[in-house]
C-alpha cells in the first residue's frame, strides 16, 4: 500500500443536510475523522446506530505520529473488523531493551505466555490504521451501514441544547447547521470542540523537548525488531534515546533535546541528519522522511462527558509518549462508551449508563496520568539528586535483579480493569483474580480458534464446563449464550484463566468484552440481578 499524503481519502461532497431550511437531527455526530473517531463511526454502525463523522481535513494524517499499539488494542480492532489489516501490516514485537551509557543492563518480555492471538504491540503508522478505519467504513456503507464520513466539513460551534445538540459547520459551499442527539468530540489535543465550549485541561507541563524522526535507512543495514531506550548514551549525552521499527523500513527515532533549546535551529534537516548520523553511524546511509519536536503534558479534562457532548481521546485527556498509552487509551475509549450510548439510544439502558463512562474512564486516564508521569520523571530527573538515584538503578540493575522493576523507560499500556462495588459482589476467590469483575477478557486458544473471537459486541454469558440455553432474558434485556468447555482447551491455558480451582464457572461478559460478573454455577436471580446494574439500571 502507497503511502499518499496527498490524495482525499474521504473527498468533501454536498451533503442533501446543507439543503434543509432546518437543521436536519442525527442520533450521533462523531468530530474528527482520526484514529478514535473513526473508530467509534464503526463501533456505532455495528450496533445499528446511524452516525455521521465530520472532520476539516480529507485525508490521512502526514508523518507516522502515534505507532505503537498493543494488544488489546488489536483486540478492539478484531472486535471493529479490521485487526487483520493492521496485524499484516505491522510490525510484531514483544522485547524491550534498556542501555545505560553503552551497556545493557536490563531486557524485559511483554508477552512472555503463550495463548494470545494477538502480539504484545505491533508498530504500524498511524496513516496506515486510519486508511485501515476508513476502508472498513466503506465496507459496512456497501453493506448498507448508516454511517457519514464527511471531509471538509469544519466544525465552528457546538452547543448542548438540553433535548440535543446544535452543531456549526463550515465547508467549501458555505455554511450549515445539524442537530445531535448526541455529540462525541474525538478531535484531538487541540480539541476545537473543547474550546468552544471553554473547557480546560487539568494537570502537569514538562519542561523538556525531544526530537521524533522517521528515517528510511538505505542497504542492508537492519536492527531487531525491539523496543531499545538509552540513557545517556555517548551519541546524545546527559540525555535518552528511542529507538523503534516501522513497516515499509522505515525507523522511529527519539531523542531527548533538554528544555533550554531553539527549536528552529534543531528542526534544521542538516542539524537533525547529524544527530542522526552520530546515534546510527557516519557510514549509514538514511533518508529523512518526518520530523517534529514536541514538548508533553501529563493532563486531563476534568470531566469527559458534559450534557450531550462527550469528549474520547486526546480531546479528553494527553500523556507523554512513553509507554504508548495516547493512542492505545482513545481506543479503549471508544471500547467503553460506544455500547452504552448504543444502549440508550435503542431503550434498551437508561441515561444514567453514560455517566458511568465518566467514571471508568476518567479512572482510566488517571492510571495513565500516574504511570506516564512516573515514567517522565524518570527518565527527565528535575534534580541532581533524583539523576544521581536514577543512575545508582541502571547500574544495579546490569547485575542484580531487585533494580530492574525500578528502572522506568516508559511503563508500556495496559487496559484498565474497573471496579464496581456493586458488581464486585458477584464474585468467588474459587476463579483466578485475573479475570475478575472489572478485567477485560483474557484470551485463550480454543481447539482452532480463540476465545476472544467468540465474545462478540453484546452482553454475552460464557459457560464454562456446564449448559445454558441459547439466550437468557434477565435483567430486562436478552442476553447471548455461549457454551465451551475444557475439552477443546488442550494447553490448559482456559482452565488457568478463567476456572482456577473450580470444575466449572459463569461468566457474563461486557460489549466491551471486559467482565461484569462471575459464579461458579448458574443462578438465573443473581445473573438477572448482575446484567441490571451492568447496564446502569440496578442499585
Amino acid at each position: 500500500m502507497a503511502r499518499n499524503f496527498d490524495t482525499p481519502l474521504y473527498p468533501y461532497s454536498r451533503s442533501p443536510d446543507q439543503d434543509k431550511e432546518e437543521p436536519p437531527r442525527h442520533k450521533v455526530i462523531i468530530v474528527g475523522a482520526g484514529p478514535v473517531g473513526l473508530a467509534a463511526a464503526i463501533d456505532l454502525a455495528l450496533h445499528n446506530v446511524p452516525v455521521v463523522v465530520l472532520d476539516e481535513n480529507d485525508k490521512v494524517s502526514f508523518g507516522s505520529r502515534a505507532i505503537c499499539f498493543a494488544k488489546r488494542s488489536l483486540e478492539i480492532l478484531d472486535r471493529l473488523g479490521c485487526g487483520d489489516d493492521a496485524v499484516d501490516k505491522g510490525v510484531e514485537w514483544k522485547v524491550g531493551k534498556v542501555y545505560f551509557e553503552k551497556r545493557l543492563v536490563y531486557s524485559f518480555d511483554l508477552l512472555p505466555e503463550a495463548g494470545h492471538k494477538r502480539p504484545a504491540f505491533i508498530n504500524l503508522q498511524q496513516y496506515y490504521l486510519e486508511r485501515f478505519l476508513v476502508n472498513r467504513i466503506r465496507a459496512l456503507q456497501a453493506q448498507g451501514s448508516c454511517i457519514e464520513l464527511r471531509g471538509r466539513n469544519r466544525v465552528t460551534g457546538v452547543t448542548d441544547l438540553g433535548g440535543h445538540a446544535m452543531v456549526s459547520v463550515v465547508t467549501p459551499d458555505g455554511q450549515y447547521q445539524v442537530s445531535a442527539d448526541y455529540v462525541v468530540a474525538c478531535d484531538g489535543a487541540a480539541s476545537p470542540v473543547r474550546r468552544m465550549l471553554g473547557l480546560q485541561f487539568e494537570g502537569r507541563y514538562f519542561e523538556d523537548n525531544f526530537l521524533i524522526a522517521d528515517i528510511k535507512i538505505d542497504g542492508d543495514v537492519q536492527f531487531p525488531a525491539e523496543r531499545r531506550f538509552w540513557f545517556d548514551p555517548p551519541f546524545n549525552p546527559g540525555q535518552s534515546a528511542l529507538l523503534h521499527k516501522q513497516p515499509d523500513g522505515l525507523w522511529r527515532i527519539d531523542l531527548q533535546l533538554g528544555w533550554d533549546i531553539n527549536k528552529e535551529y534543531e528542526s534544521r534537516p542538516e542539524n537533525v541528519v547529524a544527530r542522526i548520523k552520530a546515534f546510527l553511524g557516519a557510514d549509514i546511509q538514511f533518508e529523512l522522511e518526518w520530523l517534529s519536536i514536541y514538548t508533553f503534558q501529563c493532563r486531563r479534562m476534568q470531566e469527559f462527558r458534559h450534557g450531550r457532548i462527550f469528549f474520547a481521546g486526546d480531546s479528553a485527556h494527553q500523556v507523554s509518549p512513553f509507554g504508548a498509552r495516547g493512542a492505545n487509551s482513545g481506543l479503549q475509549d471508544v471500547d467503553n462508551l460506544i455500547w452504552k450510548l448504543s444502549m440508550v439510544i435503542q431503550g434498551e439502558a437508561p441515561e444514567s449508563l453514560l455517566e458511568t463512562y465518566n467514571i471508568e474512564r476518567i479512572y482510566a486516564a488517571d492510571e495513565n496520568i500516574l504511570n506516564s508521569t512516573r515514567s517522565t520523571d524518570f527518565i527527565t530527573p528535575k534534580s541532581e539528586i533524583s539523576r544521581l538515584f536514577r543512575d545508582a538503578v541502571l547500574v544495579l540493575a546490569e547485575q542484580y535483579s531487585f533494580a530492574r522493576p525500578m528502572i522506568n523507560s516508559g511503563r508500556l499500556s495496559l487496559p484498565t480493569t474497573y471496579y464496581d462495588p456493586l458488581l464486585a459482589a458477584f464474585d468467588t476467590p474459587l476463579l483466578p483474580p485475573v479475570t475478575r469483575p472489572g478485567a477485560p477478557a483474557i484470551d485463550a486458544p480454543l481447539g482452532k480458534g480463540w476465545l476472544i473471537d467468540r465474545l462478540g459486541n453484546g452482553f454475552q454469558l460464557l459457560s464454562i464446563n456446564t449448559n445454558l440455553p441459547g439466550s437468557f432474558c434477565g435483567g430486562g434485556i436478552t442476553v447471548a449464550c455461549s457454551e465451551i468447555s475444557t475439552d477443546d482447551d488442550p494447553t490448559g491455558l482456559l482452565k488457568d484463566r478463567y476456572l482456577g480451582n473450580s470444575a466449572s464457572a459463569i461468566y457474563l461478559v461486557r460489549p466491551d468484552q471486559h467482565i461484569a460478573a462471575r459464579w461458579t454455577r448458574f443462578d438465573a436471580d443473581q445473573v438477572g440481578k448482575a446484567i441490571e446494574i451492568a447496564r446502569g439500571a440496578g442499585s
